[in-house]
């Protein structure tokens, strides 16, 4: 393995960069050379490629988003615009592509290791929603950043005595709601793998309220089958306590990466390169507890994901 490209597709994730960075100085340190894919699956059939030197990825472990830019590439799904990504690498001699992102990143690169093209995929995604890892890189950041959230908005809530709705990203996994709604005390936790019962929420904010309690914090997936301004609205009625929602939105994937999601993307980066030095490809790197591990691509994407129960348990006992 002479050649090989690197892309960042879908949403961007903290440590995205870390991770272009690990693939693209340690397949230099391995005699190969790098190139770069600008905006995904979509700069791939547009031939927006480039190559990658150790000083063109100085300076960016630290930096969110990602130095590749990104896209979403309805194109790259049909016949037309799938052919002209094959011939893309084949034009610039590619051999091998590393493509980092979520669900729909890992199954552009299911489908180009289909075609012949040598693929290993990097869980990138801060919803951390691919089971076959435990986390997903920029997954902890997220964390971090709506926790700090939490942190200021309980400020606010408790000096003017009201509950608050807070809206936070996953559409399909509630581990961001799970996570952060823990660290953060909340009071109820809201997450697309369960139902939303209002009785047991407006419940829990009268029984905090009972007890002394001035405000409550509110944890919502975005997933959830409730809209968050509704729910604020609803639990303003039925309670009689001033309750607000608050949508947290995209600054929940910008930040500097934290040590844990640029240590994870360094080790996930340089373990793509492990694969690749052998001409080994098809495969999925992930994490299992302090471990880097990789198994059949088709085989991780196959797998069906478990959210963590106990999680939301603990919070219901610890914020009594």
């Amino acid at each position: 393995m002479k050649k090989i490209g690197v892309l960042t597709s879908g949403g961007d994730a903290p440590g995205m960069n870390a991770a272009v960075r690990a693939v693209t100085r340690g397949a230099i340190y391995n005699g190969m050379e790098v190139y770069g894919i600008a905006r995904g699956y979509e700069g791939l059939i547009y031939g927006e490629i480039r190559p990658l030197s150790i000083s063109s990825v100085g300076d960016i472990i630290h930096r969110g988003g990602t130095m590749l830019k990104t896209d979403r590439s309805p194109d790259f799904m049909t016949p037309a615009g799938f052919q002209r990504a094959l011939n893309m690498l084949e034009s610039f001699g590619l051999e091998a592509v590393v493509t980092i992102g979520g669900d729909g990143t890992m199954r552009g690169a299911l489908e180009l290791t289909k075609a012949g093209v040598t693929t290993v995929g990097l869980p990138g995604t801060i919803d951390n929603d691919l089971a076959y890892t435990d986390f997903t890189i920029g997954f902890d950041t997220a964390v971090n950043t709506v926790l700090s959230a939490i942190s200021n908005i309980r400020d606010t809530s408790s000096s003017h005595g009201r509950s608050t709705v807070i809206e936070v990203m996953g559409r399909d996994c509630g581990d961001i709601a799970l996570y952060a709604g823990l660290c953060g005390g909340a009071d109820v936790i809201l997450i697309p793998e369960e139902e939303v019962d209002i009785n047991a929420v407006c419940r829990k904010v009268m029984e905090g309220k009972n007890r002394g309690k001035t405000s409550n914090i509110i944890v919502v997936a975005e997933g959830v089958d409730a809209d968050s301004q509704e729910l604020a609205k609803d639990v303003t009625e039925r309670t009689g306590l001033e309750t607000r929602a608050v949508v947290l939105g995209y600054i929940q994937r910008g930040g500097s990466p934290t040590a844990k999601d640029r240590m994870l993307a360094s080790r996930m980066g340089y373990r793509a390169v492990e694969l690749l030095m052998p001409g080994g490809g098809g495969r999925a790197v992930g994490v299992r507890g302090e471990e880097i591990i990789d198994m059949d691509l088709a085989e991780a994407l196959a797998m069906k994901r478990r959210y963590d129960r106990s999680i939301i348990e603990l919070a219901d006992v610890l914020s009594r």
